[in-house]
């Protein structure tokens, strides 16, 4: 059995320029999502795909491996997450390298820890699904959010839950956008990292971070250093 990690970064990032090496508290946020993998040990490659010579050189220095470079194709702003996964898989095919499990690894993740990739890689072996999903629940019941109408008025999109309470609405998940388990052999099948025959693993929202703004990445920050003072307060 044999597990890639791929980290796709290319350079083009545009809300925050040279976001994937971007320093975060010290370090490019990139040099997190390749430390999480490799000191996993669940990884025979730890590999990022990137267009990019300065993302190549610094993703080598911490560790990972760039044995090509990502093609123009897959570069530009349309390219899906699974179009880069297909080509670096059919890169190393053709190198006679095949794998069992894929691990996409987001760059801007810096959440990710190897204990985290070895539960939910634990999770994909034991029940034998095509795919583990790391999710969030929603902070606000989205049955009672509202839509703005043509004439600038709010409206409640599901107006029979206005009354129902919190409690009594069902709990609604998002995708927490930094890692996905998947079967190879499934994935280049379907060519869907999510597929139906999935599990989720429930993050609390403290360990998430949307990342495409820089407000968003100075509150990424100062929940990372919550969670690292919490857990060295824990090892005392």
């Amino acid at each position: 059995m044999k597990n890639i990690a791929i980290v796709p970064a290319r350079g083009g990032s545009k809300r925050i320029p040279r976001k994937n090496i971007k320093d975060f508290l010290g370090k490019p946020i990139i040099s997190y999502s390749i430390a999480a993998a490799l000191d996993s040990n669940l990884f025979d490659e730890v590999m990022v795909s990137t267009d990019d010579n300065e993302i190549a050189e610094i993703a080598k220095e911490h560790g990972a491996s760039v044995p090509f470079f990502r093609s123009g194709k897959n570069s530009n702003d349309y390219a899906t997450t699974a179009d880069v996964l297909i080509e670096v898989l059919n890169k190393y095919k053709e190198n006679n390298k095949n794998f069992d499990y894929l691990c996409c690894i987001y760059p801007t993740a810096p959440f990710i820890t190897k204990e985290k990739l070895y539960e939910t890689f634990s999770m994909i072996l034991e029940e034998q699904v095509d795919s583990v999903i790391p999710v969030v629940k929603y902070s606000y019941p989205i049955q009672r959010s509202f839509r703005i109408t043509s004439n600038n008025r709010l409206e409640y999109i599901q107006p029979e839950n206005i009354h129902k309470r919190s409690q009594d609405l069902q709990p609604i998940y998002h995708d927490a956008g930094q890692f996905y388990w998947c079967k190879v052999n499934t994935f280049l099948r379907k060519k869907y990292l999510i597929t139906k025959d999935n599990l989720p693993y429930i993050l609390n929202k403290l360990e998430v971070q949307d990342i495409d703004t820089e407000e968003d990445w100075e509150i990424a920050e100062i929940k990372y250093q919550i969670l690292k003072r919490r857990e060295n307060e824990k090892r005392k």
